[in-house]
């Protein structure tokens, strides 16, 4: 029997063909390490570990990499806020997640790179995008991808071309769809941040550029499937895109896959509005790790899905049977 996904890109139901044959790649954006996971973020990762151990069982040999994001504006601001370095911050938050991993039974990917550690490749990155003319500097040091030259822009998210403001930049790592400029690939030093000496000189890396690098690191300029929250459709994921695709010439992703919101009380789980629940909150409740699993598969992938009281309650006793 075929296997057959939602593809994003084209919105359609397409038969499954990996690239090489028997072999898949499969990337999944992993967390940013500013504070402990939620349940929600559990969700697409709970969702990439079932699709992962489907396609073994099909026969596939899988490659699976999950980033760990452990430098962008959030963990900068949050270490702020807490007096601490940015290292101490995110090892904190990378072993807590790691173990919140093993609780909920997900399988360890195959490669689980951190963004500090692979500058080197997302600086390189950023040179051939210059040089090939679809990121330029600006006085600061920073380095934005011009939207102007890439046509194919917006396909993933579906966005309206007359929404795009060219030759504006956007600074921030997340943005509205209604507010698409040039994107930053590169941030140039400031006071206070993290800031490594490249051959593009000091700085950052963008959020985008991170996930760029680091998947195409471990799979190739092309490889089969990217999982994620629906919430990364745009920027991050329509940002990759653009910047991979531009820089190598070649299609990134064949496949992509996202997750639909986990809600709380009729609203998104999300951290900025304080709508969330850990899975340690759940265990408290005494719950087991496996309960909050069953529950966060407790309907299709696609689907909204309510978290609450009742649907722990339910999955427990589905457990149980």
């Amino acid at each position: 029997m075929a296997l057959r996904f939602r593809n994003t890109l084209s919105g359609e139901l397409e038969t499954f063909e990996p690239l090489e044959r028997g072999r898949v790649g499969l990337y999944t954006c992993g967390p940013t390490v500013y504070a402990p996971a939620h349940v929600g973020n559990f969700r697409s990762f709970v969702f990439a570990d079932v699709l992962r151990r489907y396609l073994g069982w099909a026969g596939y040999r899988v490659t699976w990499v999950m980033n760990i994001t452990d430098v962008d504006d959030k963990i900068i601001r949050a270490a702020a806020e807490q007096g601490v370095a940015t290292g101490e911050l995110t090892d904190r938050y990378t072993e807590r997640f790691l173990d919140d991993m093993r609780r909920l039974r997900i399988t360890r990917p195959d490669v689980l790179p951190r963004a500090t550690e692979h500058i080197p490749d997302m600086a390189a990155l950023t040179v051939t995008l210059i040089d090939r003319g679809h990121a330029y500097r600006t006085q600061d040091g920073s380095v934005f991808f011009s939207i102007a030259s890439w046509p194919a822009y917006g396909r993933l998210a579906r966005l309206d071309p007359s929404m795009q403001r060219v030759g504006e930049r956007v600074e921030a790592d997340e943005y509205a769809k209604d507010d698409v400029r040039d994107f930053a690939v590169w941030k140039g030093p400031k006071p206070g941040e993290p800031s490594w000496s490249t051959p593009i000189g000091e700085g950052r890396p963008g959020w985008h550029i991170e996930c760029s690098a680091m998947s195409m690191r471990y799979l190739g300029a092309s490889f089969d499937l990217h999982t994620g929250g629906v919430d990364l459709i745009f920027p991050h994921h329509e940002d990759e895109i653009a910047q991979s695709e531009a820089a190598t010439g070649k299609p990134f992703v064949t496949t992509w896959l996202h997750c639909a919101h986990l809600r709380m009380g009729g609203e998104k789980m999300a951290k900025r509005t304080g709508n969330f629940a850990r899975p340690e909150d759940v265990y408290e409740r005494g719950y087991p790790p496996r309960v909050l699993r069953y529950a966060l598969l407790a309907a299709h992938y696609r689907a909204p899905l309510e978290f609450s009281d009742a649907s722990l309650t339910t999955a427990a006793s589905a457990v149980e049977r």
